[in-house]
């Protein structure tokens, strides 16, 4: 666990950092007001809508596995989910794909290594379709004319947004098109990096390289993509009731915004359960941007937070038990699949 600690000490600075930044002009005492006039019973539908995502999370898995193994089972891809994001939640240096891909080699005759890849592929999938949130609602006449996206944290979040998903779109023709050849270039740029953050980089790609064929079928690419936006419309859903919980009537558009926002934003390293990440986040799109009290935007950020967080946690705790994973085999599980990436060449999927 000691090549984690560097990740993990910033992670937590992070989560300071931005921890502070969010309620640096607030009173604790009006943030723990606006949650107690919250409605309990909104909120408990918007988590319960938020966990079942986890299910189409897993249905969309199918078809990013097909290339390597058709007939998964969903019982077996929604224990991995769980296990995964039950990873993330209270396990440091966000282990959680790869506790997801080593879960599923456990329940069904995939490899790790190919299940990470096709979790490299859901990645890229997840960000154009947040990105497309975070635009839309850019562009649309109702969209406040507050200029929190021309400087500062907003423009970061766009330019950053559109940029990664710029330069990971044109890796992917790329990549579906010279497998072998960009990752040795991929590699050969990978050294320039300081410290041990080459390796992961190059074990993504090889893994990826094994998953293409979703790219290279139009029907598999396409089948993938709706599920894409299914499941980020159907999770929007759960924002949209958790901020009318804490009596924020922005609209259904705002809530779309707001998940682009925090999908982005909870890529940054954080502490585990994304903490800070996820409120700094939810307090600019919300706050800063629709103009909401950030007592009242906080008060959300805090309760759909934490509601989230517990059903997810509890539900990958027993699927890891019964597994028979425990907690330091699922935080090891970031060493095991990168070992048995390294074990094949690029663009075999090892399945």
């Amino acid at each position: 666990m000691r090549r984690h600690l560097g990740k993990t000490l910033v992670g937590i600075g992070v989560t300071v950092l931005l921890l502070w930044w969010a309620v640096r002009d607030v009173r604790f005492a009006d943030v723990w007001a606006q949650i107690r006039q919250g409605d309990m019973v909104l909120l408990l539908v918007a988590v319960a809508v938020a966990t079942a995502g986890f299910l189409i999370r897993a249905l969309r898995w199918k078809v990013l596995l097909a290339p390597v193994r058709p007939d998964t089972r969903l019982a077996s891809r929604f224990a991995a989910v769980n296990i995964g994001f039950m990873a993330n939640n209270i396990l440091p240096a966000r282990v959680g794909e790869f506790a997801r891909a080593f879960a599923l080699s456990r329940l069904e005759p995939v490899t790790a290594s190919a299940a990470f890849g096709s979790l490299v592929v859901e990645r890229v999938l997840d960000g154009i379709v947040l990105l497309l949130l975070l635009v839309i609602p850019v562009v649309l006449p109702g969209f406040p004319a507050t200029g929190a996206l021309s400087s500062g944290f907003g423009a970061l979040v766009l330019r950053g947004g559109i940029a990664f998903v710029g330069a990971v779109l044109a890796a992917l023709v790329l990549l579906a098109i010279w497998p072998r050849h960009f990752v040795t270039v991929a590699e050969r740029l990978a050294r320039l990096l300081p410290g041990g953050a080459s390796r992961p980089v190059v074990d993504a790609l090889e893994a990826f390289a094994g998953s293409v064929a979703v790219l290279r079928s139009p029907r598999l690419l396409a089948a993938a993509f709706a599920w894409t936006v299914a499941f980020w419309l159907w999770h929007g859903l759960s924002f949209w009731i958790g901020m009318k919980a804490f009596g924020i009537e922005t609209g259904l558009v705002s809530a779309y915004f707001t998940e682009a926002v925090v999908g982005f934003g909870v890529a940054i390293p954080s502490a585990p359960g994304f903490i800070g990440t996820f409120h700094a986040a939810a307090n600019f799109a919300i706050s800063d941007v629709y103009g909401v009290t950030p007592a009242r935007s906080l008060a959300f950020a805090f309760g759909y937070h934490f509601g989230g967080w517990i059903p997810v946690t509890v539900i990958g705790l027993a699927y890891a038990w019964r597994l028979g994973l425990s907690l330091g085999e699922v935080g090891a599980s970031e060493e095991r699949v990168e070992e048995e990436i390294e074990g094949y060449p690029p663009g075999d999927p090892g399945a």
